[in-house]
């Protein structure tokens, strides 16, 4: 089965130093684990990662804020190039957000500012996977004091500095929620 894996980021450099780089290095390996990435479709982090994934072949799939792709470039001013296929949801941002990690098997947050804090809430909340790529900065740095605060748990919540070994658990968390799932339930026999 192909899995989406959703990456969320910072649109600006508010990161760490070398968190594009991880970006992009998620971005492989999401490609290379035979996932599809899927982004806002924005620069910054999700333009790292789609271009990694694009760097090995991988599909990469855009959700724009926008309602066209002439709004797309012109009113949110965002790129179009590395993405195989971009959905303009006309939503703004925050419609987006909660499309793109309903869309997606997993999601990884890199950095990230307020828009990446809504998409980690509502993948939250959505019970989705979620790795967390430590050191990167932003609201990365947040994101265990707020599980902590909100005392919800941390069941599908994954914490790496790795981007390798952050990717090959999230795909492995995802497998072992999605075998659960579906295993067969034992029957009481009188």
């Amino acid at each position: 089965m192909t899995y989406k894996i959703a990456v969320s980021g910072s649109s600006l450099n508010n990161c760490t130093k070398g968190a594009f780089k991880k970006a992009y290095e998620i971005g492989r390996q999401v490609a290379l684990q035979h996932a599809i990435l899927i982004t806002g479709a924005t620069i910054g982090v999700p333009a790292w990662a789609t271009r990694g994934a694009k760097s090995v072949g991988g599909i990469s799939i855009g959700l724009s804020p926008a309602v066209s792709k002439d709004a797309h470039v012109k009113t949110y001013h965002l790129p179009t190039k590395y993405m195989d296929l971009i959905i303009y949801t006309g939503f703004d941002y925050s419609g987006r957000n909660m499309l793109m990690t309903r869309a997606s098997d997993g999601v990884i947050t890199v950095c990230g500012r307020i828009g990446t804090l809504n998409e980690f809430t509502t993948a939250f909340e959505d019970r989705r996977v979620v790795g967390v790529l430590t050191e990167t900065g932003g609201v990365e740095e947040q994101i265990d004091e707020i599980l902590d605060l909100a005392k919800r748990g941390r069941k599908n919540i994954i914490f790496d500095n790795d981007p390798k070994r952050l990717v090959e658990k999230v795909i492995r968390k995802i497998r072992q929620n999605q075998r659960r799932k579906h295993a067969p339930r034992l029957r009481e026999t009188m």
